[in-house]
């Protein structure tokens, strides 16, 4: 497997592991197969894995503590705080709010270094920038943590440019992380620009549109009942027909080059830029192995060119998240 940098310190696999779907937001979970795909990960030289406390809530960091143990010297562990939560729900619905408050976000980098079980975080993200809590005091606390050596490197997660700014006037930031892929483009306006200024890795979640860009989902139904994909405007009614026409295409483009489309959308991503470092979700071994052999794909440039151009932003049906998520996000 390649490497990327993040920041200056952290070197981590072109194509990471985002961890969520394991226990979190897309079905019923299943730790044994989650624990030998993330075992095969580790053989096929994947080194970051992304989780967060609320992926469960908790059940995502303890499954990647115990599951990664073995292998703890070579793999680098991201996680999030960020968010309040009521720990009698599960899911998206335990998140009830945002907290960033400089002693909660010392109590959460405590908590996820005992369910990791590791003795220092890799890559320590806020989840969501909370607007009452000054950016500065937030990353002066995840500082400290540095200092202390419970943190490696610091990251933030669908923050705005000015936001990115400010934090990383205050510690150097590694790392910036939000959805981007084919049909989710809006880091292109100016947050890459942003981080590639200031030396800033990006991590793009969701690289495949959530599984629509797999081609794999033929109708909502395909989806488990508690799936929260069937809440997502971009899931729904007229927006899914829309958009798996424009899925149809990136299939063909796939077919002609004998790549799957989620490799040729994952490729996509990959050539942005290399300081661009993906974290496509997976449950299974075989999803797992496709996603990491797309960071040996060559595409040329008309390739890439055709890629977006099959895409426009102005065509893709529905918002990537209900209008109250997508206030949190670019803050």
């Amino acid at each position: 497997m390649k490497t990327r940098k993040l920041g200056k310190d952290l070197t981590v696999s072109a194509v990471g592991l985002g961890c969520m779907g394991m226990s979190f937001a897309y079905g019923p979970k299943d730790d044994a197969e989650s624990t030998r795909t993330l075992h095969r990960a580790v053989d096929l030289g994947v080194t970051l894995f992304d989780t967060a406390e609320t992926y469960g809530p908790f059940h995502n960091e303890e499954l990647l503590g115990k599951a990664l143990k073995p292998v703890r010297d070579r793999v680098v562990i991201a996680t999030k705080f960020g968010f309040k939560l009521d720990t009698t729900k599960s899911g998206p619905a335990a998140m009830i709010g945002v907290d960033s408050r400089p002693a909660h976000v010392k109590a959460v980098a405590e908590a996820s270094l005992k369910r990791l079980g590791t003795d220092v975080i890799d890559l320590f993200y806020q989840h969501r920038v909370d607007p009452s809590v000054p950016i500065e005091d937030t990353v002066g606390a995840m500082a400290e943590l540095v200092n202390e050596g419970k943190v490696r490197a610091l990251g933030l997660s669908e923050a705005g440019s000015a936001t990115i700014r400010r934090a990383h006037a205050v510690h150097p930031i590694a790392a910036v992380q939000s959805e981007y892929s084919l049909w989710s483009r809006e880091p292109e306006a100016d947050v890459l620009a942003t981080c590639r200024a200031l030396g800033i890795g990006f991590v793009p979640y969701s690289p495949l549109g959530r599984g629509f860009l797999t081609g794999a989902i033929q109708k909502v139904d395909d989806l488990a009942a508690d799936d929260f994909r069937r809440n997502l405007p971009r899931f729904q009614s007229d927006n899914f027909d829309a958009n798996a026409a424009l899925v149809a295409k990136l299939e063909a483009l796939a077919a002609d080059k004998g790549v799957t489309a989620a490799q040729l959308a994952l490729a996509w991503v990959l050539h942005q830029g290399d300081d661009i470092v993906p974290i496509p979700g997976a449950r299974k071994l075989h999803h797992l192995e496709q996603n990491a052999a797309a960071a040996e794909i060559v595409l040329s440039d008309a390739e890439i060119a055709a890629l977006g151009s099959i895409m426009p932003v102005d065509q893709i049906a529905g918002k990537r998240y209900s209008d109250a998520s997508l206030a949190m996000t670019n803050l």
